[in-house]
């Protein structure tokens, strides 16, 4: 954790008043939370996997994820209000340091054919949405134990009024940016 927290301090936040021109310290955006969310797919039918998948959500982000029900019945797709359609985990403070460090220095790098992240998944407002296909990138999940690979989406909420500040505060912090 002290490590993304400390790149922050010292070389993030001269950089980014030195590339905007803020007044005030508190001008400077930052990471405000991260929101895992793996969907359930063709699973829901299955309380094991249901569970299974929760647990490696758990041991991914360090927390206890909850699980999302659905709102409304969907005929097409066999759904009914209230079954179990996923799980989300928002990581805030330490814990969400320690994801991003193990996010950019560890499990993206074992991403075959990594040529860094799309640059163009940001949504207007200053967030960051990242989509993993498994979740066997993180060295947290044995490979034996994993029923169904699933992918996740990651989401990282700055406090960034525009889409270049959150980009270069993101890549100031060591997110990989396809070029």
């Amino acid at each position: 954790m002290a490590r993304l927290k400390e790149i922050y301090e010292n070389e993030v936040i001269p950089a980014m008043i030195k590339k905007f021109g803020y007044k005030s310290i508190m001008e400077i955006p930052k990471i405000e939370k991260i929101v895992i969310n793996m969907g359930f797919g063709d699973i829901k039918e299955n309380p094991k996997a249901i569970e299974a998948t929760v647990n490696e959500l758990a041991l991914i982000s360090g927390q206890r994820p909850i699980v999302m029900r659905a709102k409304r019945s969907v005929a097409n797709f066999k759904l009914r209000e209230g079954m179990p359609v996923g799980a989300k985990v928002t990581l805030r403070g330490k814990r969400m340091y320690e994801f991003a460090d193990r996010l950019l220095n560890i499990a993206l790098p074992r991403v075959r054919d990594f040529r860094g992240v799309n640059p163009n998944a940001f949504d207007g407002r200053g967030n960051y949405a990242l989509g993993v296909k498994e979740q066997l990138i993180f060295p947290e999940v044995d490979y034996d134990k994993v029923e169904k690979v699933q992918g996740m989406d990651i989401v990282f909420v700055t406090t960034a009024k525009t889409d270049e500040e959150s980009q270069e505060l993101l890549r100031l912090m060591g997110m990989p940016f396809a070029k």
